[in-house]
């Protein structure tokens, strides 16, 4: 699975290319991942408003991706799908992330 990476500001900006985050793309999720967050500021956001279907490997695969956080960093979520978002709720990870309504809301927080 392809990222695409942007910042604004000192907001770090991940885009999964794939409408879906299954086992077929949770290694390459993963490995994405970890490049894009040695290279990332200490707020990565990461947009998942393009993908429509998260199984359990995908949700395994972005909360594994905590352990590639440098000291400091923080990962949040924004633009969930319902049906992502149904997903973390149902397995209360929603209360392990910062879940914002969407991209414009998580860049006006502040962390």
């Amino acid at each position: 699975m392809e990222l695409s990476v942007t910042s604004e500001g000192a907001v770090t900006i991940v885009r999964p290319a794939g409408a879906r985050l299954d086992a077929m793309a949770a290694v390459m999720f993963k490995d994405a991942m970890k490049s894009a967050l040695e290279a990332g500021q200490a707020r990565v956001v990461l947009d998942m408003s393009a993908v429509g279907f998260l199984d359990s490997s995908g949700l395994g695969a972005v909360v594994a991706v905590q352990r590639f956080l440098r000291q400091g960093q923080v990962l949040e979520l924004a633009g969930l799908t319902t049906a992502v978002e149904r997903v973390f709720r149902l397995t209360r990870m929603d209360r392990m992330f910062t879940i914002h309504a969407g991209l414009g809301d998580a860049l006006r927080a502040t962390a």
